[in-house]
């Protein structure tokens, strides 16, 4: 019997999901985008909700805390497709763009391959929406 769990392929530990909640509280609604490198290395930005530009070929990986959506960009996405991604929070200055960057600590990825039974899951379910997919 298949199992009907829906396979997540981004989360949060409770200390990131904690900071988030704080962080809503003085900001709003947030989102999460994935930086593809460069300055950043490959951290997840956190933006109050329209202050970023989500691009049209960017994708969303889920939604995380309930209501915050967590993006990628479509060319990053190609390389972690089968990973399985956990949002962390750890002491240290994150970017000065990332709304916890005030805090003194940073979102940080913790990555696993997904198992081949959640690949398998997830292949069978519904693409996964992109920036094109938004009502402008």
């Amino acid at each position: 019997m298949a199992d009907p769990t829906p396979v997540q392929r981004v989360e949060l530990t409770e200390p990131a999901a904690a900071l988030l909640r704080r962080l809503a509280g003085r900001h709003g609604p947030l989102m999460f985008h994935q930086s593809g490198g460069c300055c950043d290395g490959s951290a997840p930005m956190c933006y109050p909700r329209g202050e970023f530009r989500v691009g049209g070929s960017d994708v969303l990986l889920g939604v995380v805390d309930d209501d915050t959506p967590f993006w990628m960009s479509a060319d990053q996405f190609a390389y972690w497709q089968h990973t399985h991604l956990t949002v962390d929070v750890v002491p240290g200055r994150g970017s000065g763009f990332s709304v916890e960057a005030p805090e003194g600590v940073r979102f940080l990825i913790r990555s696993r391959l997904l198992t081949d039974a959640e690949l398998a899951r997830l292949e069978d379910g519904t693409p996964l929406a992109t920036g094109a997919d938004l009502e402008l």
